[in-house]
């Protein structure tokens, strides 16, 4: 009885454990802070050694802080929701996504860092653009989707490309704009692909 007592505290208290090093690693990627497995332990209370034995590197940490503070993609994309439009619903969807990249910035460029010396630890990332992009396209499903799906996918894959952090971190590192111009930018561009691909179909 005291054992199982014993190896429940135990497991309780790991939990605990490892819910404050993920909710250190959420507080620090709000904030805009730099994060680093040493400054999420100091954040947690908690040694580094101990965070790492609860995750083995930086991307399982910032992967697992990440996707808890995403909305689900019909949650995100809710006020355009009743519109069919894809053109409206990719801009929305693109917006919504850099500015939530820019708000926790920290972290991505973390993830970014990381994978880029460890290629093996990019299914780590979130991929939270898929989704958005997938739930902004869906009025194209029954049309695009079905009259020329090759095209359907390019232009998935080509906004997989433009909507994100890659592109956005060059605009504003590389190219000096600031933040809202560099949005402005990869929303224009993202509204442009899709306007192309629509009036494509209707083309056909």
């Amino acid at each position: 009885m005291a054992t199982a007592q014993t190896d429940t505290g135990r497991s309780n208290q790991k939990k605990r454990t490892r819910t404050a090093i993920v909710d250190a690693a959420r507080v620090l990627i709000g904030a805009g802070s730099e994060v680093t497995m040493p400054e999420v332990a100091r954040a947690a209370l908690v040694s580094e050694a101990t965070a790492y034995r609860y995750f083995p590197d930086l991307p399982s940490l910032i992967g697992e802080a990440l996707a808890g503070v995403w909305p689900d993609p019909a949650e995100a994309l809710q006020p355009v929701a009743d519109s069919r439009d894809p053109v409206e619903r990719v801009a929305y969807a693109c917006e919504f996504l850099l500015r939530g990249i820019l708000a926790r910035q920290g972290g991505v460029r973390a993830m970014m860092a990381a994978t880029i010396v460890r290629p093996d630890a990019e299914s780590m990332r979130p991929g939270i653009r898929f989704g958005l992009i997938d739930h902004a396209l869906a009025p194209l499903d029954g049309t695009l989707g079905v009259t020329d799906p090759d095209a359907f996918t390019q232009l998935k894959r080509s906004l997989a490309v433009v909507v994100g952090a890659d592109a956005l971190f060059t605009l504003t590192d590389q190219l000096g704009l600031t933040p809202d111009e560099a949005v402005a930018s990869v929303v224009r561009t993202a509204k442009t692909l899709t306007e192309a691909a629509v009036r494509a179909a209707a083309v056909g």
